[in-house]
């Protein structure tokens, strides 16, 4: 995998189903932060076999978490331009084009307010 148009990028956010991509993501000299919730499921919490079963608190109520919040907020400021709010693009490079008009008019509201 090519990393030269991002050659800036060192650490990837995971969600907690991503852990398995850590050794892939070492070999490409990038670090992964898994963001999970304290607790692992309502349930309780799976461990592969042989493993000791870690003590969790219980956290009440919502409590956000700390960079998974700023993607999600994100996708959705996204999600209110109309043409993103749906995946009709048949080609990924224009929806990813139609991303950065999304961002791209999301910034230049921002700056008018500020002038």
């Amino acid at each position: 995998m090519d990393l030269g148009l991002w050659p800036r990028v060192r650490k990837v956010y995971g969600d907690w189903g991503y852990r398995g991509l850590r050794g892939f993501l070492e070999a490409l000299g990038l670090e992964l932060e898994v963001v999970a919730h304290p607790y692992a499921g309502v349930r309780g919490v799976w461990v592969r076999e042989g493993e000791e079963v870690p003590e969790l608190p219980r956290v009440e109520g919502f409590k956000p978490l700390p960079k998974r919040w700023v993607v999600e907020r994100t996708f959705a400021w996204l999600g209110r331009n109309r043409r993103l709010s749906k995946d009709y693009e048949q080609h990924p490079s224009v929806s990813e084009a139609w991303l950065y008009l999304g961002m791209l008019r999301l910034l230049v509201k921002r700056l008018a307010r500020a002038a």
